[in-house]
């Protein structure tokens, strides 16, 4: 089993879906809420600049004969990692947590660690696939209030693939930290390996109402209070 520091570590990264907040709430009500509102979202916003450019490069890579809104809508029902999906995506996701259509699924024990892990010092950094805008968005308007000013970075695909050790020696790169001082929390054997192949220690979340399947190469916990335990991390008591 490899990613166990040899001493507690000074930054946390970590993973969204699967790990801080259920695989459930992405598949059953975000990508729904952004399918719902693609096309309405596009015929009022489709000339503003950010988003003419997410349908200039989703153009560029269609299928031949492919129509744009065809490739979006193949893209969500592939769960495709496309950066500019990834940027619309997130674009109908703010006005959804904007309005309170939408809420931030944390599991219960995500959001009084993080606190805790916050005040203790640490330095914590989320990596998810999902885009920067709408990893703030979720943190933002969540069920545990808003807790984007906990977090000192964010980082999406644009640093790289998640299951490429390349990404990881970046993120660390950009936290002006030592690999081995940074711990990635995932549900997702691949992108623990990756990690592990930088330096990073790294701890696979395995939550039994995610159906997570454990990974034998890396240690592994139920919840983040376990995770505390397990790297010498701050232990808040949580509620019954």
């Amino acid at each position: 089993m490899s990613g166990l520091a040899k001493a507690p570590p000074s930054a946390i990264l970590t993973d969204i879906e699967g790990t801080t907040s259920a695989i459930a709430f992405v598949k059953e009500t975000l990508f729904p809420y952004a399918e719902r509102a693609l096309d309405g979202f596009l015929d009022a916003h489709g000339e503003e600049a950010e988003v003419a450019a997410c349908l200039r490069e989703a153009a560029r890579l269609a299928a031949p004969g492919e129509e744009v809104r065809q490739a979006l809508r193949r893209w969500m029902a592939e769960d495709a990692k496309i950066g500019p999906l990834k940027t619309l995506q997130g674009l109908i996701w703010r006005g959804g947590f904007q309005s309170g259509e939408i809420e931030g699924h944390l599991w219960p024990d995500v959001a009084p660690c993080l606190r805790a892990w916050a005040r203790a010092g640490l330095y914590l950094a989320v990596y998810s696939s999902g885009s920067v805008a709408a990893q703030k968005l979720l943190f933002g308007h969540s069920v545990a209030g808003d807790l984007v000013p906990l977090f000192g970075g964010f980082f999406d695909t644009a640093v790289g693939g998640k299951r490429e050790a390349a990404s990881y020696a970046a993120i660390a790169q950009g936290l002006h930290r030592p690999p081995q001082e940074i711990l990635f929390l995932s549900d997702i054997a691949e992108e623990l390996d990756a990690a592990a192949h930088a330096g990073l220690s790294v701890c696979q979340l395995v939550r039994p109402r995610d159906g997570t399947v454990p990974c034998p190469r890396h240690p592994q916990a139920p919840d983040f209070p376990a995770v505390a335990a397990l790297f010498g991390l701050p232990v808040p008591r949580l509620a019954a």
